[in-house]
């Protein structure tokens, strides 16, 4: 009984409630923890450092944070999340007993007292972040949307009991066995967080569960400068830091000013903190929601400043303690609840990927740098001006006229931004229609463009207020049910998921024999996650229905919603149900609809039920075109390393491209690792290798750009080529991102090494094609003139290639549009062309490229036009073998050995050249080398 109330009350579905309390004690744990060792240890250093040092710690606690994010940083590429977070609990653990042991030997320092409050202010930080990275490892978007209101008032009620635990007991106990408490509690979090993890994390794989915890390296900063709304939005965060931390230290100084004892200090602390949390709650349950639908997302941002500026003035008049808790009582309370729920809004109009680029940065950075600028305030007019307390808040008022400064000027960029987003979503209208997009974004508001707008503005809307779950617009997303467009109908749907908990189960109902895959799929899953309504009787009669249409899509929607809960999987089911249908399909019939097939191989691709992936590689092969690219989706669905192979050998075929690529990117960052290593060891077939980069750079971010780097290495030319290309590519497209000049010059020197090497040997070979051209008497003549000319051939297409690759590269150090004018002018037939696009490149390159690249381009030139080369020397034909032998590119190697196998018996020196490459770990080079090397032992 107690199970179906929590459930339908927090809608949690079936399988999910056993992990979310988990998670829900976990985080109610850590929170406990920190109001119990935070006020002890603010406590004592207040009591011990007095509120004079204060300042300086804030100081510490932002040096700290900005240094130690990159060492932390560089530990999650290399250690696995869990054992980070294990590693974080012990040594948080062992601290707080270091600190009993400290306390109980009555021995302080102030270097000590330093690090215990800079620790402190770390562990909150680093403790609830490393919960929420967890949260987003164990659910989906879509469970996480749901599910992290319950989560979080796991927080609120630690929050709540550990200030009150604190309270309680530290004048009974003592602060230092409060620390022992402390170092239990967070010992007890570790077989929590391995039950957890074993139960939803362990299954993910590799390559999914690093899909959910990337993180951009893109540089955050350049993001927030270029947009007006996310600098205003930055501000208001930074102002609202500063204006808090100076409050801190008023609320730290009164408090122990006025209680001397370091235990009765942290009880007091205690309650306050505990009371602060219990008051942001009561306002999140009963004020936020109609404060906000009421006076709006600006208004309601000016609610937090003004109630801070009153209490400062209120301060200044009465300089008293009861004046300086009721600030921090605005602050506490009103930060975590009003004040967070418009924040929330205000980011509706940035884009998604923008706003995932920008939020740790500005959450951990602004914060951390707003902490050592408070604190740097505080040096200032503490020691310089020698403020009091209630003094600071002269300080206060001055920085919340910045604060209401920002919040008026975001007010204006929060419009301008919908305006702008919507005219770009609209921008395959007409004029006219753009013209009217303009109109009602400026001058309405979300629910007149939900209720007027056309399907194109009503779409994008959707499409951001999914990310706010505001339940106000239920009814009018229910009336969208009703709109002509099946995608808009598809997408209000969606967004019910989170607003509704069945009461618009009849109108979705009827939408289910709609023949429009994307709108019966989408109100199946509604159906799905609301059958605890109406009981399992309900998706049953669906997955059994007589309708393959219906019972097929019925089946793919389970699989779906089921990815990340075995539980609905087996409470349905799917298992069986997949069999069944994979035994159903497989029968002979012509009643069949390709359809079922297709959305079956889809089933299997989210059901990532390793037993039927016979049944997606079995149709890799399939008549079909269409079963063959719905294979292939489905293994880029399955993200499981069974298919990689199979998806890099569709690179070759180019009807499957699009659909491979796609396939490979749905892997995750996690594939470019993989990828590199494929290339580096020959695991990939030579004719999808070029597709490499293209997959890499689909990516974006610093991470592609790197990877890239290291193709440009790779002994494959048109890999290099390729990998060269898409780096241009990301530069123009992202100028923010880091190509280091220095390697680029470096591999242009190395590529014009290589291209002098291939311009070396082909001059030797054209030399003897020329002067055995008339000189064929045999066939054994024939074919080694073949086989020279097939060597000159690929020679020439190396040379093409490498001088593109030149070139390609150059556009990564110098102007992109200088390289190309100067490239098409040293391609072209004409001398005079050829000459001023080799004038051009003398004045724009540095010294050390001129004197390498010019002299090459001016040979190449001369070849063009047949002429001798007076400066290029030629070696013999044994050292043109050699150099090519020894070379990276395995088509000149096998086309070498092919003319040597070629040669009569007499050309005994090749002999050394051919007989190591008879052990080649490339088959086909040693089954070539091996046949050469016959050829030339006979008689």
């Amino acid at each position: 009984m107690l199970r179906k109330f929590v459930q339908k009350t927090f809608d949690i579905r079936s399988g999910e409630l056993g992990v979310s309390l988990l998670m829900q004690l976990y985080i109610f744990l850590i929170i406990t923890t920190l109001l119990i060792v935070k006020p002890t240890v603010n406590a004592l250093f207040l009591s011990k450092l007095t509120s004079e040092s204060l300042p300086y710690a804030f100081l510490f606690v932002a040096l700290v944070a900005v240094g130690s994010s990159f060492f932390y940083n560089k530990a999650l590429k290399r250690f696995s999340l869990l054992r980070i977070v294990t590693a974080t609990l012990i040594i948080s653990g062992l601290i707080f007993i270091s600190l009993k042991i400290l306390l109980s030997l009555h021995y302080f320092s102030t270097w000590l007292l330093y690090f215990y409050y800079v620790w402190v202010a770390i562990y909150a930080v680093l403790a609830t972040s490393q919960f929420w990275v967890l949260a987003n490892l164990v659910y989906n978007i879509r469970e996480a949307k749901r599910l992290f209101g319950f989560i979080g008032a796991g927080a609120i009620s630690g929050g709540i009991l550990g200030g009150y635990l604190t309270n309680l007991l530290a004048p009974v106990i003592g602060n230092d066995d409060l620390m022992i408490i402390a170092a239990l509690i967070m010992f007890a979090c570790i077989p929590l967080l391995h039950i957890i993890w074993r139960k939803r994390v362990k299954n993910l794989g590799v390559f999914r569960q690093q899909q959910r915890t990337y993180a951009s390296d893109e540089p955050s900063f350049k993001l927030i400068l270029k947009s007006k709304h996310l600098t205003y939005i930055a501000g208001i965060i930074g102002v609202g830091v500063i204006v808090a931390k100076l409050v801190d230290y008023q609320f730290s100084d009164m408090a122990s000013k006025a209680i001397g004892n370091s235990d009765d200090l942290a009880s007091f602390f205690g309650f306050w903190f505990s009371t602060f949390n219990l008051t942001s709650l009561a306002i999140q349950l009963f004020l936020t929601r109609r404060i906000v639908g009421v006076w709006g997302v600006a208004s309601t941002l000016l609610i937090l400043p003004l109630g801070i500026g009153l209490a400062a003035i209120l301060f200044i008049v009465f300089p008293e303690l009861w004046a300086v808790i009721l600030i921090k009582a605005i602050d506490g309370s009103f930060k975590q609840s009003i004040n967070k729920a418009a924040s929330e809004l205000l980011v509706l109009p940035v884009p998604t990927e923008v706003k995932n680029k920008t939020k740790s940065f500005i959450d951990v950075v602004v914060d951390s740098v707003a902490t050592g600028i408070a604190g740097c305030l505080l040096i200032f007019v503490i020691k310089g001006l020698d403020f009091e307390a209630y003094q600071v808040s002269i300080l206060i008022l001055i920085l919340l006229s910045v604060w209401l400064f920002f919040i008026f000027k975001v007010r204006t960029t929060y419009f301008e931004s919908f305006r702008e987003n919507l005219i770009s979503f609209t921008a395959k209208q007409t004029k006219r229609k753009k013209r009217k997009s303009k109109s009602v974004s400026t001058k309405s508001t979300i629910i007149n463009v939900l209720e007027n707008g056309e399907e194109s503005e009503i779409l994008y809307m959707l499409n951001k207020v999914n990310d706010v779950s505001d339940k106000r617009l239920k009814n009018l997303i229910i009336q969208l049910l009703d709109h002509s467009s099946n995608e808009v109908k598809a997408a209000a749907i969606s967004n019910l998921y989170l607003l509704d908990k069945g009461t618009a189960i009849d109108k979705v109902q009827e939408l289910i024999y709609q023949r429009d895959d994307e709108v019966v799929l989408a109100a199946m899953r509604y159906l799905l996650i609301h059958t605890d309504i109406n009981g399992l009787e309900l998706f049953d009669a669906y997955l059994n229905h007589k309708d393959p249409y219906i019972s097929s899509a019925a089946l793919l929607c389970l699989a779906v919603e089921s990815r990340d809960n075995k539980k609905l999987a087996q409470r349905y089911k799917l298992g069986l149900r997949i069999a069944k249908q994979i035994e159903h399909v497989n029968l002979s019939s012509d009643t069949h609809r390709i359809e079922e097939t297709i959305e079956l191989i889809q089933t299997i691709g989210y059901a990532e039920n390793s037993r039927f992936y016979s049944f997606i590689t079995a149709h890799f092969n399939n008549k079909n075109e269409e079963v063959i690219k719905a294979a292939i989706k489905a293994a880029g669905i399955s993200s499981s390393p069974l298919f990689l192979d199979n998806l890099l050998d569709f690179l070759q075929h180019k009807k499957f491209r699009n659909e491979a690529i796609s396939a490979l990117k749905n892997y995750g960052h996690a594939i470019i690792k993989e990828l590199i290593f494929k290339l580096n060891y020959d695991q990939i077939d030579p004719n999808s290798k070029q597709f490499i980069p293209e997959i890499i750079g689909a990516f974006g971010g610093q991470k592609a750009v790197n990877a890239l780097f290291k193709l440009l290495r790779n002994k494959d030319l048109i890999v290099r080529l390729e990998s060269a290309r898409v780096l241009n590519k990301l530069k123009s497209k992202h100028p923010s991102l880091k190509f280091s000049k220095r390697d680029v010059v470096r591999l242009i020197l190395q590529e014009c090494k290589l291209y002098h090497r291939t311009l070396s040997a082909m001059q030797i070979q054209k030399q003897i094609f020329l002067k055995y051209e008339e000189m064929l008497t045999s066939d054994k003549d024939v074919e080694e003139f073949s086989a020279r000319n097939s060597l000159i051939d690929l020679l020439e297409r190396r040379l093409d290639h490498g001088l593109e690759q030149i070139f390609t590269l150059l556009g990564l150090r110098y102007q992109q549009k200088d390289i190309e004018i100067a490239y098409q002018g040293i391609i072209s037939e004409k001398q005079e062309v050829r000459a001023n696009a080799i004038e051009f490149l003398d004045n724009l390159l540095q010294p050390n490229l001129k004197q390498t690249l010019l002299p090459l381009v001016e040979s190449s030139t001369v070849f063009n036009e047949n002429q001798e080369a007076d400066d290029l020397v030629a070696p013999t034909e044994k050292m043109c073998f050699e150099m090519l032998l020894k070379g990276k590119d395995q088509k000149i190697k096998l086309a070498v050995l092919y003319l040597i196998a070629q040669l009569d018996g007499d050309n005994k020196e090749f002999i050394t050249l051919v007989k190591p490459l008879t052990r080649h770990q490339n088959k086909k080079i040693s089954t070539f080398a091996i046949n050469a090397l016959n050829n030339l032992l006979e008689e």
